[in-house]
């Protein structure tokens, strides 16, 4: 299987897990923006230096993995994805930060400690994105955003370009296997042969829009992505947003580690 047709189907199985019925995906898309967006809040109000605080908040979107039966294997291949990008910001705080810390008994570092808690976060923050992707799918996650009051050209925009995805590399994949079918396989593709294949995918996938946006036309498309008129949002939809943002308030306002550590060394002694 080539790079673009993977790459295809990483992008359509976010349809795919969306697609099922567990008690997560049951819940209004709204509740679940709702939570998410609080969750992202009380994460980012961290310290530079606090990374043991923020572990509780794995719970959130383990739990809701584990409950909408979200694969962890798929998740994590997309995080490692986008890890690089945290990774680039995080990573010179131990040239520049060397004051010296206590960490867990020990000292470290504070530009190590600023690195771990920058990670950290973007674990926590991409995690639960991916979670709410998944758990959802794009197009009620647009059509949830708009009943929220997000302005309606924002969620088309976002809606329309992530449909278009699969026009363009459908093309790219089309041009790619003609070209394989021309040439020999073990024959490396120029600069110049990628620049004239560009050029013809930008045509293709042009006239390719144009007779789709005819056809939506055709089909009464108002500028406007369609929204399900049957989302109610019940006591239970409540009740997972007040219950987690409860948690998530709770957890900021304790450290829950410190706590357990306390408890346990009072224990052992």
């Amino acid at each position: 299987m080539s790079s673009i047709e993977t790459g295809l189907y990483d992008l359509g199985r976010i349809d795919l897990l969306a697609a099922q019925d567990t008690p997560i995906h049951r819940i209004d898309p709204r509740a679940k923006i709702i939570a998410t967006m609080v969750f992202l809040v009380v994460v980012a109000s961290f310290g530079r230096y606090d990374v043991l605080a923020l572990l509780p908040y794995l719970l959130f979107p383990v739990t809701l993995a584990a409950i909408g039966n979200l694969p962890f294997g798929y998740l994590a291949r997309r995080l490692v994805v986008a890890a690089p990008f945290a990774l680039f910001v995080g990573i010179w705080n131990p040239l520049f930060d060397r004051r010296a810390m206590m960490f867990a008994g020990h000292l470290v570092a504070g530009g190590w400690l600023s690195f771990a808690s920058v990670a950290m976060r973007f674990l926590l923050t991409v995690a639960a994105v991916l979670v709410l992707v998944g758990s959802t799918g794009l197009s009620a996650l647009g059509a949830a955003l708009g009943r929220l009051g997000v302005p309606r050209a924002f969620t088309a925009q976002v809606l329309l370009l992530y449909r278009y995805l699969f026009v363009l590399a459908g093309e790219a994949l089309t041009m790619r296997r003609a070209w394989s079918a021309r040439t020999s396989s073990r024959r490396a593709m120029s600069l110049w042969s990628y620049a004239r294949l560009l050029g013809q995918l930008l045509l293709r996938t042009y006239g390719r829009a144009e007779r789709i946006h005819a056809a939506m036309l055709c089909r009464g498309f108002s500028g406007e992505p369609p929204t399900p008129r049957s989302w109610r949002f019940t006591v239970r939809d409540g009740a997972f947003v007040v219950g987690w943002s409860a948690g998530f308030a709770l957890f900021r306002l304790y450290d829950v580690p410190q706590v357990i550590g306390r408890l346990v060394m009072g224990v052992l002694t």
